[in-house]
Formats: C-alpha cells, sequence, structure tokens
C-alpha cells in the first residue's frame, strides 16, 4: 500500500502523549492545550482590567488630551508590585520634572524606585539603523532594570512612517519577539489622526489601524468630553482577557486635576459615551456631507477625505452611501430623515451621522 505522507503525519501527531514540533509549529491535541494552559497561573490585572500580564496592549488618543499623563500613572501604580520601564520619546527630563513639581514649594513628587524612566540621548543616536538599533536598546534597559513591564510612549516617534501598516508590522514584530522571549507586558502609546468629537471612538480612529491592531491583545483610548473641557473617558476597543467592561455604554469617566506635584487622572464615576459627543445640527451635518462629496468629486481616497475633515473612513464611506442611494430613490431626502440610523451600533462600528 502506498505511504500517505498525511495520514503518516497524523498518526505521529495522534501517538504522541506531548506536543511535536514542525518547524515553527508546535503541535498538541486540544485536550492537550488545555491541560496544559491549566497548569499556569491566569494573567494578573495590571491596570484596572484594562491591561493583563503578559498582554501587548495599546493606548491611543489624539493629541493633548493627557495619553503620557495617563500612561505615566498607570506606570506609578504598578511600580508598587513590579519594577517598570517606562520608554519617554514625549518629553525632555525638564519637562518630565516641571509636570511632577508643586509650582508653590518647589516639592517633587516621589515615584518608586522600581520605575525607571528612560529617554533618548540624542548625541547617541543612529539613525541609519534607528529602529533595529532601539530595539535592542529596549531590551538591553529591561534586562538591566529587572523589568517586565515596558511602556513605551510612543510608537509615532520610535517607527518612522508607522501610519503605515507594514513599517508598523515589522516594528511590532520585532517587539512581539522580545515579549515572546522574556514574558514582557507590553503597553505601546499612539497617536490618532484629527477625529471628530462627534464621533464614538473606534478601531479606525487608530493610525495604521487595520494592521497595527491586530498585534494588540487589548486596546484602549482616551477621548475628549464635548460637555466639559478638563473631562476625559477612557473606553476600551478591544479585549482578549478579561472583560469587555468599558464599552460605549459604560466608559471610565476622568478629570484631569493638578494636585499640588502630582498632575493624574481623577476618578469621576463611569458614563454613557454618546453623553460626552458633540452634538451636530442640521446645517453641520449639510456642510459635512457636501465637502464630502465634493473631494470625492475630486478623486480623493476615504483616507485623505477623512484626514482632511477630521473624520472617520467608515464616516465618509457612510455618507457617500446615503448619497447614492439618495440619489436612485429619493431625491428630495432631508436631514431628518437621515438621523434613523441605529445608534446600537456604535460598538461595532462609527456612529454615522448620516
Amino acid at each position: 500500500m502506498e505511504d500517505n505522507p498525511v495520514e503518516r503525519i497524523r498518526s505521529e501527531v495522534e501517538s504522541k502523549v506531548g506536543s511535536r514540533d514542525f518547524g515553527m509549529l508546535t503541535l498538541r491535541t486540544a485536550n492537550r492545550t488545555l491541560q496544559e494552559a491549566a497548569l499556569r497561573p491566569d494573567p494578573v490585572d495590571l491596570y484596572h482590567e484594562l491591561w493583563f500580564e503578559g498582554e501587548v496592549c495599546c493606548l491611543f488618543a489624539d493629541s493633548n488630551l493627557g495619553k503620557s499623563i495617563y500612561a505615566v500613572q498607570m506606570a506609578d501604580d504598578i511600580s508598587h508590585f513590579q519594577n517598570v520601564l517606562y520608554v519617554d520619546c514625549e518629553l525632555s527630563d525638564k519637562q518630565f520634572q516641571l509636570r511632577y513639581t508643586d509650582p508653590e514649594s518647589g516639592r517633587l513628587y516621589q515615584f518608586q524606585d522600581s520605575l525607571t524612566r528612560a529617554e533618548i540621548n540624542p548625541a547617541r543616536m543612529n539613525l541609519k539603523n534607528f529602529e533595529d538599533e532601539i530595539i535592542r536598546n529596549i531590551e538591553d534597559a529591561a534586562i538591566s532594570t529587572g523589568s517586565k513591564v515596558i511602556i513605551i510612549d510612543n510608537l509615532t516617534y520610535l517607527c518612522n512612517n508607522c501610519e503605515k501598516g507594514d513599517v508598523a508590522g515589522l516594528f511590532m514584530i520585532s517587539l512581539m519577539n522580545l515579549k515572546k522571549k522574556y514574558g514582557w507586558s507590553l503597553l505601546i502609546i499612539a497617536h490618532t489622526p484629527k477625529r471628530s468629537l462627534t464621533s464614538p471612538i473606534t478601531q479606525n480612529d487608530l493610525a495604521g489601524s487595520k494592521k497595527l491592531y491586530n498585534f494588540f491583545d487589548s486596546v484602549f483610548a482616551i477621548g475628549k468630553s464635548a460637555r466639559d473641557e478638563r473631562l476625559r473617558y477612557v473606553k476600551q476597543v478591544k479585549v482578549r482577557a478579561g472583560a469587555y467592561k468599558y464599552g460605549g455604554d459604560n466608559v471610565i469617566l476622568y478629570e484631569i486635576v493638578h494636585d499640588r506635584e502630582n498632575v493624574h487622572f481623577e476618578f469621576k464615576g463611569f458614563a454613557n459615551e454618546k453623553d460626552h459627543l458633540k452634538e451636530v445640527d442640521d446645517k453641520e451635518k449639510n456642510s459635512l456631507q457636501e465637502n464630502v462629496l465634493e473631494l470625492v468629486q475630486r478623486g480623493k481616497s476615504y483616507r485623505e477625505i477623512a484626514e482632511a475633515l477630521g473624520i472617520s473612513k467608515s464616516l465618509v464611506g457612510n455618507i457617500v452611501k446615503k448619497s447614492e442611494v439618495s440619489t436612485v430613490s429619493t431625491p428630495s431626502r432631508g436631514v431628518d430623515d437621515m438621523d434613523s440610523v441605529d445608534r446600537s451600533k456604535e460598538e461595532v462600528k462609527d456612529v454615522t451621522l448620516f
């Protein structure tokens, strides 16, 4: 009887009590996978069920919303029970010092010694192989400080052209390899393109979102309240470990507070995201629709239009689609009719204004 290689491999795998490697693949039965995984402890919650031990997590937000303040607050909290390496590409040491100094008394905020801050020395930058070199430097710094919790602020600075998914993907693969090698927990801070306060936060707001998003185990974002300039909210966008607790109907509400030498996000409760979005009147809706359709006529892509107008690509698509339907079926359709979109789907994709 002729040898069947598929059946032979299957027989060999099934006869194994343990696992078997085939190049990059490790094969185990599903039951064996469950049994071996059950012997390891469950992931430890690092910060309010937003980030778990062993995860690659992403925090993103628009500029000047307090991403770095929140990330340092997370690092400060976690450093009470383990070493943390904070790679700061946002602030100089002087800017960092001023942020955490009481302006009246000159008193400095006291962090735990288990929190190490790293910043790039411009005199030693290797611009030719910057991304490869910084990965090696982060690895060495983490080993030197005994840190398995690494926060990188931010991805845009460390990865040139990171808004291009392919480039950011290669950078993330390098970080993922180190994470697996050393058992790191990684938090990556990322920017968003300019976005409208009228729309809820979605994964599409993350720069280079489609390819970059898939690398993260969990993703959460900071939004700005249109109701109160001082308020911010934190929303979960992606969850693998734990529960999906802080979606659009239950965002965490904060106020940025300067408490002497400590600037931080002060918890204010929970809220529905839609209560903190900007309301759009009929005039603004019509103006936005006209701008979108004009740019479409000029041959602009959905991405280009979204970036130019500060809205998401999905909202651009919705406006174009509604326009096409209106032209074919009901030319006289008005703005009021457009408001009938089911807003209960906002957790799956952008709430459309049209």
